[in-house]
């Protein structure tokens, strides 16, 4: 049987009335053109099709000839059209219109209004496009006197969130606390209720698998904690987002504890330590799986493995230090690093995914990020959560028997 030939595009010199059928085959006889480089034709047959009676078809044709337009030289003519595109009711191809009005008043020098274009895209942008979008709008803000602004776009573009990072934060808490803990007539007793008291566990005190990352034994264990801390959070923050570093760095406590509430022996425990080994963890495999675009950290990262060894092999050499804790933490780590990949940084596997801005004659393509859907770090996080309800079970069982 043969196959159904499709359509003929239809001449675009006849005038009357198009069909939907016809309307459709001019749009892809355009983009033909237009990847052709037949520009005069390209916007012959997309002008054709302007005025058709559903605003999307007709949003794609003003797209097209914008772009047409714009191959030509005829900046004015093509921003025209863009601009008239986005004044039609939402279609599929707004949000490119709205890109296109924004670079094109760019290169007329009108700022105030690409600024205006670009928050207008940046409202309708995929998740993948958000990052770019908020950069160019930093650079914008910045050439028109708002450094402020500026900078809250850039932190945008760079997947930092909000300007006092989580990282910053599990700092200062931490070092308040352990100098309160240190300093204060208090101390004995905010130690007594914040460390990792195994007795206490067993009997149900659940939260002290994550109060006892504030306190530390002396100033020199906290320095090198926070030392640790300061290297590394930035970089899973800037590769993840605030709220998977809170995430993971919770999820990497309470493994490290219930390491050391299973297999590190009746000692109470204090100290970091196992969060920031599962930080160290997440770096290593993530860096090995995932490959992470981030000129920022490359030279730390390729060094992660050989720190965790020493730390590793210092801590099983030195009495008193809670290996248990490193290498639950550890484990936590490398598990979430590999099943979750970066999801604020490019990878080598998202740079050869290009996030089309619309089909067909929208042109212009550009990389994305990873999409990674939520059930992913839901799932890892809750793998590690599974375990440590098991190493709860085991170690009470162990120590109440």
């Amino acid at each position: 049987m043969d196959e159904p030939r499709p359509p003929a595009t239809p001449d675009p010199s006849r005038t009357g009335r198009l069909s939907r059928d016809e309307a459709v085959a001019l749009l892809a006889a355009g983009d033909t053109a237009l990847a052709a480089g037949d520009f005069h034709d390209a916007a012959i047959r997309f002008g054709r099709v302007i005025g058709f009676d559903d605003p999307a078809i007709t949003s794609a044709a003003l797209l097209g000839l914008g772009e047409a337009r714009y191959r030509l030289g005829d900046d004015d003519s093509a921003l025209g059209a863009w601009e008239s595109a986005v004044k039609l009711p939402e279609t599929p191809t707004t949000y490119a219109a709205w890109r296109n009005v924004a670079a094109a008043r760019v290169r007329a020098g009108n700022l105030p209004g690409a600024i205006e274009a670009y928050r207008q895209a940046d409202r309708r942008a995929p998740a993948a496009d958000k990052p770019e979008i908020a950069t160019r709008l930093g650079w914008l803000t910045k050439e028109s006197g708002d450094p402020k602004a500026a900078r809250r776009y850039f932190a945008k573009g760079r997947g930092d969130g909000p300007l006092i990072s989580v990282s910053t934060i599990l700092i200062a808490a931490t070092v308040i606390v352990s100098a309160t803990a240190f300093l204060s007539q208090d101390g004995e007793a905010l130690g007594a209720a914040f460390a990792l008291d195994k007795t206490a566990v067993a009997a149900g005190e659940y939260w002290r698998l994550w109060t006892v990352t504030l306190l530390h034994g002396n100033w020199l264990h906290l320095f090198f904690n926070m030392y640790a801390l300061y290297l590394v959070g930035p970089i899973v923050e800037r590769w993840y987002g605030s709220g998977l570093l809170l995430a993971f760095y919770l999820t990497c406590a309470a493994a490290g504890s219930v390491g050391s509430f299973v297999f590190g022996g009746n000692a109470t425990s204090v100290g970091a330590s196992g969060a920031i080994f599962g930080l160290f963890g997440i770096l290593l495999t993530a860096g090995r799986f995932h490959h992470p675009v981030d000129r920022q950290s490359r030279a730390l990262v390729g060094q992660i493995g050989m720190l965790i060894l020493i730390n590793l092999v210092f801590g099983a050499a030195v009495p008193g230090i809670d290996n248990a804790a490193h290498i639950g933490g550890l484990a936590a780590g490398l598990w979430l690093g590999a099943i979750v990949p970066p999801t604020r940084v490019q990878t080598l596997t998202s740079l050869w995914q290009r996030a089309g801005e619309v089909g067909g004659a929208a042109g212009a393509r550009v990389a994305g990020l990873a999409k990674v859907p939520l059930f992913v770090p839901l799932f890892a996080i809750g793998v590690v959560a599974l375990v440590v309800i098991v190493g709860l079970m085991v170690g009470t069982a162990a120590r109440t028997a």
